[in-house]
């Protein structure tokens, strides 16, 4: 019982170890200058085809960065320039970039 007690301890500590922080977030978005693609407030990238960020769901967006770390193959992303921008990055930064974004006002809908 003591050892499942310390398991279940130990669990819950490295969950609030990694929890995303979204100012550590900001200031990444900020140091790799993602707005100068995706817009100011992240809700009007400079290309139609480059995607809105603001208010996404943070898994979705970790997700994303790390598959256009992985590259090509299985689960990965193509994107000479996202490659480029994620490369740095570690897991924490991803999930604290992706948590900041999902922090922010969207522009985005849903059609009923």
């Amino acid at each position: 019982m003591k050892k499942l007690i310390s398991l279940l301890a130990l669990g819950l500590f490295s969950l609030n170890a990694s929890a995303a922080d979204v100012a550590k977030g900001e200031a990444l978005a900020k140091k790799y200058n993602c707005a100068a693609c995706h817009g100011a407030d992240y809700n009007k990238p400079i290309d139609p085809t480059y995607p809105k960020l603001a208010g996404q769901h943070a898994d979705y967006l970790t997700h994303a960065l790390r598959a256009y770390k992985r590259g090509p193959g299985a689960n990965g992303r193509v994107n000479p320039i996202m490659a480029g921008q994620v490369q740095p990055l570690s897991n924490q930064d991803m999930a604290d970039i992706g948590a900041y974004l999902a922090s922010l006002p969207t522009q985005l809908v849903t059609s009923k």
